[in-house]
């Protein structure tokens, strides 16, 4: 079954573990074996892995996949929730690059090829130190 899904036999153990899927029927030597049912739900589950969706959200959205009393808003409500937080983990991803991007350039320019403990990436990453001339040399 793992190799079907393109799981790892450790995390089909632990979305058994977790709840997200039956537990196995043993056969005498003590291998798992899963009902073709639990197929359809691990194809779903690795989707969901692969989207970044969380345990809890992708418990919910397998349970949402086999109940035809409840509304699919609820799956676009867990999907929206989830693209959110993406969108603001992108907007945190694209300041930490600008970031780096200044950290990068200041080095290149400016110090490049001289020795490292004066490189303006290390030193603009150093406490605040008192200069000879009273100024205070900061990450600003």
């Amino acid at each position: 079954m793992a190799k079907r899904v393109g799981f790892a036999v450790s995390a089909l153990r632990y979305y058994e573990e977790v709840g997200l899927i039956p537990p196995a029927m043993r056969r005498e030597s003590g291998h798992r074996v899963y009902p073709e049912s639990v197929q359809d739900v691990l194809i779903l589950i690795r989707h969901c892995r692969d989207l970044g969706f969380s345990i809890e959200q992708t418990r919910e959205l397998v349970t949402l996949s086999t109940s035809s009393e409840r509304d699919c808003v609820e799956a676009r409500a867990i999907a929206q929730a989830h693209l959110a937080a993406v969108r603001t983990k992108m907007a945190e991803l694209r300041r930490l690059e600008r970031s780096l991007l200044r950290y990068v350039r200041a080095c290149s320019e400016g110090c490049a090829g001289g020795p490292a403990p004066d490189c303006n990436i290390l030193t603009d990453f150093s406490p605040c130190v008192p200069m000879p001339d009273g100024a205070a040399r900061c990450c600003a």
